[in-house]
């Protein structure tokens, strides 16, 4: 081993500085990360782009070469990111202060432009949140607490979203969308106030539906009524006899009815009575 290495020696340390080299010079970058290479401060390549619509493997990511000790690698989540928005307090429409908790999701889309403007993700997210809440408390504060409880709500998302990623394209971001995990009153005598103010109004509501169903109720009924009696009227009229003998079943059933509430009278009648006709049959 010893005369080995006295003979070979400059050989095996140049390969071992350009194992070296080699390793230092390789960088792996995983589906799920984009990178950008910076060259003396200033951008140079991006490698595994965010491309919409291109499936995993095809995009770039893998092994890739660079320039030790010259290029830096600024590694990138391709992921969609979270922004947590601290609860704020906003001024409704009509004077009711608000507690919002809302975030945000979001992609880097630009890494250039990210590196360029914000420098990391996190840089990105200290950019949007003052933006977010700004956004929020505008489009809140022209709508009602009320409001907020309907389906105008996703109309307000959606221009809180339109509006946040207008201002995230500056940082290579992309706003996919913005939520409200819990609108409400503070504690204490306004928000006791606000319930009571619903609940009467609901109690209010509830009361002209009930009212409009009843009326319906009666129109309907009322039509039913005078159509059944057309009907009664026009198959009654072509057949005399008939209705003659259905009036009289129909007597005959509450007459002679037997069972609860049906009592226990006892009726005694002539088979001549003309009560009985129909029992008779015609002759």
């Amino acid at each position: 081993m010893t005369n080995i290495w006295e003979s070979h020696k400059l050989s095996i340390i140049a390969v071992g500085l350009a194992l070296i080299g080699l390793m230092s010079s390789m960088v792996v970058i995983p589906e799920e990360e984009q990178a950008v290479v910076v060259r003396t401060g200033n951008p140079v390549r991006v490698i595994n782009r965010f491309q919409p619509d291109v499936p995993f493997g095809e995009t770039g990511a893998g092994v890739v070469l660079r320039i030790p000790l010259v290029e830096q690698v600024i590694r990138i989540d391709k992921r969609v990111l979270d922004l947590d928005m601290s609860q704020q307090q906003v001024l409704s429409s009509d004077q009711q202060r608000l507690l919002v908790d809302a975030y945000a999701r979001f992609r880097i889309i630009d890494p250039v432009q990210m590196v360029e403007s914000a420098g990391t993700t996190d840089g990105v997210r200290l950019q949007l949140e003052p933006i977010l809440n700004s956004v929020l408390r505008q489009e809140l504060g022209r709508r009602t607490f009320a409001a907020m409880l309907t389906a105008e709500r996703g109309d307000a998302m959606s221009n809180i979203t339109s509006k946040l990623d207008d201002q995230a394209r500056r940082y290579g971001a992309q706003v996919i969308d913005v939520r409200i995990k819990q609108t409400d009153l503070p504690t204490g005598a306004p928000l006791a106030a606000a319930f009571t103010r619903m609940e009467t109004d609901r109690e209010r509501e509830a009361r002209t539906i009930r009212a409009q169903g009843q009326r319906d109720a009666r129109i309907i009924r009322a039509e039913a009524d005078a159509e059944a009696a057309r009907i009664y009227a026009e198959s009654f009229g072509k057949d005399p006899g008939f209705y003659d003998f259905y009036r009289a079943m129909q007597s005959y059933d509450k007459t002679f009815a037997q069972g609860e509430d049906q009592g226990e009278s006892s009726i005694i009648l002539s088979p001549d009575n003309e009560y009985l006709r129909q029992f008779r049959g015609r002759r």
